[in-house]
């Protein structure tokens, strides 16, 4: 098949993929969206929210149409790094015989991930990005594709542990979700207390998706989007020349290239998906708040004018 074929074919079953999550999720459109850029781009996603927005049920039916396995970690202040990735023990034989964790799926949620210590977030770091974990000087490789997609509490701040910058860099897409519309509250209020349960049908094997990541990769991209999208990112650094004054005047840190690779990637997986075969400045505009949100770290200053993050992105376009 033709990457153009290819293509073509990843718009119809992307299309069909929207509408199977749909008979669960009712409304959050773009939060479905960016979760699934963040998939086909081979990404990692950070769901921020209050309680009761679906976040769990979002990845678990996301994880059902894919047609991939999904474990769900509860991230919690006593969680051991061991909880996670597994650990060795002796078997009847007194041989070492490793089991291993959770983290060993396709798509693995981390459930309020903010509620464990930074030595168990860190358990999370290798197998982000290096897709294999090592126990006891070995090394494991994880099933591919794979994915971390992980909640986090905005709200409640006791008990919580701060992902550290370097960690949130390894997540693609940081997505902020809302709260529904009236009508979609209606719908989700009567699509829930009659007792109904849509089955979900897995429309693409492990494989696919795999496949489908090699095509978007190889899809070319001209120089004068890159040279924006690398633009954009510098704009953010409060010390580059690029920098407008209200980067200089309410931001500490900017991103880093990391940045500007994933806004390259995720606007060729947004160009791909709705049919084009190589992205433009608009398809970077459109995936670049879900990148740079999590990546700017702001100052005193914007936080006693209640600026927030998005407000200075959207200034930069």
């Amino acid at each position: 098949m033709s990457d153009v074929a290819a293509i073509n074919q990843l718009v119809l079953k992307y299309n069909d993929l929207r509408q199977e999550i749909k008979k669960i999720i009712v409304g959050q459109d773009e939060v479905v969206e960016q979760v699934l850029l963040a998939i086909f781009s081979g990404g990692h996603a950070l769901l921020i929210g209050v309680p009761g927005l679906a976040k769990t049920l979002l990845v678990h039916t996301v994880a059902e149409a894919l047609g991939l396995n999904f474990k769900r970690i509860q991230f919690t202040p006593d969680l051991m790094p061991s909880d996670i990735l597994g650990a060795e023990i002796l078997d009847e034989n007194r041989q070492f015989k490793f089991i291993k964790g959770p983290i060993f799926s396709n798509i693995i949620l981390a459930d309020e991930i903010n509620r464990t210590p930074p030595k168990t977030q860190a358990a999370l770091l290798e197998a982000m990005q290096e897709r294999s974990v090592t126990i006891a000087g070995n090394n494991y490789k994880l099933d591919k594709p794979y994915f971390i997609l992980a909640t986090q509490n905005p709200i409640e701040q006791e008990g919580t542990y701060p992902l550290p910058e370097a960690q949130l860099d390894r997540f693609m897409f940081a997505i902020n979700l809302e709260y529904p519309s009236f009508n979609e509250e209606v719908d989700i209020v009567k699509t829930t207390t009659v007792g109904a349960n849509p089955v979900i049908n897995a429309l693409f094997t492990a494989e696919e998706i795999i496949g489908y990541q090699q095509l978007i990769q190889k899809i070319p991209v001209a120089d004068n989007v890159i040279e924006y999208a690398v633009t954009l990112v510098g704009k953010t650094r409060p010390k580059s020349s690029a920098a407008p004054e209200i980067v200089k005047k309410y931001i500490d840190w900017g991103a880093g290239p990391r940045a500007s690779q994933n806004l390259i990637l995720s606007a060729k997986t947004y160009a791909a998906l709705n049919g084009k075969f190589s992205p433009d400045i608009e398809d970077v505009q459109k995936v670049a708040m879900g990148i740079l949100r999590h990546r700017l770290i702001k100052n005193y200053k914007a936080e006693a004018e209640g600026l927030s993050t998005e407000d200075i992105i959207k200034s930069l376009y």
